[in-house]
């Protein structure tokens, strides 16, 4: 009832026009404002009037562009990193120990025995003698050194010399051709001037990668060594090879965990290679995890320093390494959070072979905080990027491993790569219906894999599309080392550890292949580096409160009193808006029914008599008058009039013609009423 009392009052206003116009509203409100300034410009002089609305405007100027700075700095997000120390019982972080060569040379020797033979060749030839001559490309026929090399092998990815004595005309010689090549396709260097140096001598080494054999759509990967060139022209050739071998076979060529892991004490406890869980990594080949956290709950450290951390005695048997693709020897082991992949290659460290390595920890926890402060994901199911490893982690589990940004960078590689080449290479796991690379099934895959790896447009896709996680738990180490075992322990420290693997009184290690670590805490406390918000709503209303309070002298109340007249200015401006639509509408009637309207006795008549036809003013009756319609007889109006009376009456009469006026004016007043 009350809401429909204020709609009925709304509308009467709305049908009698504003109240007041916009001038007396504004005078109204400065003499009416706490704000200070207003008041007084109305209050003043002419002179003092003016100065005071100028320093009103400009004050008013500043408060608003202070609050723009305020609600600008507000909108940045910008975040403070604090620091904090605490003690608790923390969980030893999971050990991640490889070879850093993936097979042992004698189980694999049989798969890359034709590769070996083409690389043996290459590099005699790359490592002949010149004596300023230029390189001539090696005629296959006539050359007892390159006989039963596999031509097809090295056609799929062959390496070549680059001659750049001319920087804009460099030529390009091929370290094998043959007869039918050579006539097309031989390029020599003209020949070196007497004074050229040996250093503008020097040929660099390529890597050709074309998009299928044969093809002119080739490109060459430079490098400044050969040995560089030689490493990473193996790796493709080896990669092609090793993809086609099953999984459980590249586990039975790697190192075995028995093999590999000599000795192992935790604290006080004693532990073995079965308290290893094993995985295979494309770079390293078999793995070993220690307190990963999958099948067990993950151990705690009791106490700070080595004695109570993790000591282990490797064998890597070097002896056995595979010559051009591991150029280098010893362990590679990585600590990381419980349950993620290691991801040596990046964060993994190197232990050198015969020393003793310890390694203190030191662990800090990083909290960082989600949007709008940050792009970082809190559990991974905001990325778009499907994870190819999670089946090593939990990929979306209540705080993510530091891991699982490189885990989404190479993911999103693979998936690229499968895409774009077809097939999947070999370092990173694959999607479901998609095989590896190989130089038979994909003979472009290398020219592929190459341009997408050099690819900026598809590198930044894949970072903008990953993210960070904001819970990480990041673990500083101090590494030392010393020489290990002694040479006054050495014999007695081999005889005993060759026992122990080999049951053998002979000496079968030596100090090539022995490395000793120590992990542990190095101090029992970790810290916390978190993050929190610079500006909140609450500084942002007081500061906006303090530059409003201090340039205008106003509060909240004065917002909401400029808030009225604001409201106030805008009912005036709809009410003024209905007023003149109105005016406009009675227009148009005017404009369509020019007559002037009708009046109330004539619309009495008209009501009561059906036979009543209002007549305009100045009209004539023209012929005959029309014959009475029959009706009701219009009513007498003037037997409601005072008639002046003539004759006296009695005292009766007197006074009913004393009443009848007052009758006649109630009934005046009704009719107009009506």
């Amino acid at each position: 009832m009350n809401l429909k009392r204020y709609f009925v009052r709304a509308l009467h206003r709305l049908q009698k026009g504003p109240g007041y116009t916009y001038k007396e509203l504004l005078v109204w409100y400065c003499d009416n404002t706490n704000t200070h300034g207003p008041k007084r410009i109305i209050k003043e002089g002419p002179k003092k009037k003016v100065m005071w609305f100028f320093l009103t405007l400009l004050f008013a100027s500043l408060v608003f562009w202070q609050w723009g700075i305020l609600i600008n700095t507000y909108l940045s997000y910008n975040v403070t990193s604090s620091l904090s120390i605490g003690f608790k019982t923390m969980k030893f972080p999971a050990v991640t120990v490889c070879n850093a060569n993936p097979f042992k040379y004698s189980e694999v020797r049989p798969l890359l025995k034709e590769l070996d033979k083409l690389i043996e060749a290459a590099l005699e030839r790359i490592l002949q003698p010149t004596h300023g001559d230029p390189i001539s490309p090696l005629l296959l026929n006539n050359s007892n050194a390159t006989e039963g090399l596999d031509l097809d092998l090295w056609n799929q990815i062959p390496l070549v010399l680059i001659d750049e004595q001319d920087k804009d005309n460099p030529v390009i010689v091929e370290i094998f051709e043959t007869n039918q090549s050579a006539a097309g396709n031989q390029t020599a260097a003209p020949p070196a001037p007497a004074n050229v140096t040996s250093e503008e001598k020097k040929y660099k080494l390529a890597v050709k990668l074309c998009s299928h054999q044969g093809s002119n759509n080739c490109t060459y990967r430079n490098f400044t060594s050969a040995a560089q060139a030689v490493t990473e022209w193996y790796i493709l050739q080896s990669t092609s090879i090793l993809s086609k071998v099953p999984l459980q076979e590249r586990i039975r060529m790697g190192y075995q965990a028995e093999d590999m892991i000599l000795a192992c004490l935790y604290g006080a406890e004693p532990c073995n290679y079965k308290n290893f869980t094993q995985i295979y990594h494309p770079d390293h080949g078999n793995c070993y995890i220690f307190n990963w956290g999958m099948d067990k709950e993950a151990l705690n450290s009791s106490n700070p320093g080595a004695e109570f951390g993790l000591k282990l005695i490797l064998d890597i048997s070097q002896q056995d390494y595979i010559p051009y693709l591991s150029s280098a020897a010893g362990a590679r082991l990585m600590l990381h959070q419980q349950k993620s992949f290691p991801f040596l290659k990046d964060q993994g460290i190197y232990a050198m072979a015969g020393t003793e390595t310890s390694i203190g920890v030191l662990v800090d926890e990083l909290e960082r905080m989600g949007y709008p402060y940050s792009d970082c994901t809190a559990n991974g199911s905001d990325v778009p990027v499907k994870n190819l490893y999670s089946e090593y982690n939990t990929s979306y589990s209540i705080q993510l491993p530091l891991s699982f940004f490189q885990a989404c960078l190479r993911s999103c590689f693979q998936n690229h790569m499968t895409e774009i080449c077809g097939c999947g290479h070999y370092m990173f796991p694959l999607p479901e219906g998609v095989t590896y690379c190989n130089n038979e099934d994909n003979p472009g895959w290398a020219y592929c894999y190459s341009s997408l790896r050099s690819s900026i447009r598809h590198r930044q896709i894949c970072i903008d599309s990953c993210k960070e996680t904001c819970n990480d738990t990041q673990y500083k180490m101090t590494i030392s080392m010393a020489d290990w075992p002694s040479e006054a322990s050495e014999d007695w420290i081999f005889h005993i550890l060759s026992y122990e693997r080999d049951m053998s009184t002979n000496v079968t290690l030596d100090r090539n292949g022995i490395i000793k670590l120590n992990i542990y805490f190095q101090e029992y406390n970790y810290r916390t580096i978190s993050e929190s918000a610079a500006t909140t709503i609450v500084w942002l209303l007081s500061s906006l409160g303090g530059q409003f309070g201090f340039w205008m002298g106003g509060s909240v109340l004065c917002l909401i009193e400029f808030g009225e007249i604001i409201i106030d200015s805008l009912w005036i401006t709809v009410i003024n808006i209905i007023s003149w639509c109105k005016g406009l509408k009675q227009k148009r009637v005017r404009a369509r029914y020019p007559d002037t309207p009708p009046t109330v006795s004539e619309l009495v008549e008209a009501h009561t008599n059906l036979g009543f036809q209002h007549e305009e003013a100045g009209t004539e009756t023209q012929g005959e008058a029309l014959p009475p319609e029959p009706g009701t007889p219009p009513p007498n109006y003037d037997s409601l009039r005072v008639q002046p009376s003539h004759n006296p009456g009695t005292d009766s009469d007197i006074e009913c013609e004393e009443q009848r006026p007052a009758a006649n004016h109630h009934g005046d007043a009704s009719v107009w009423a009506e």
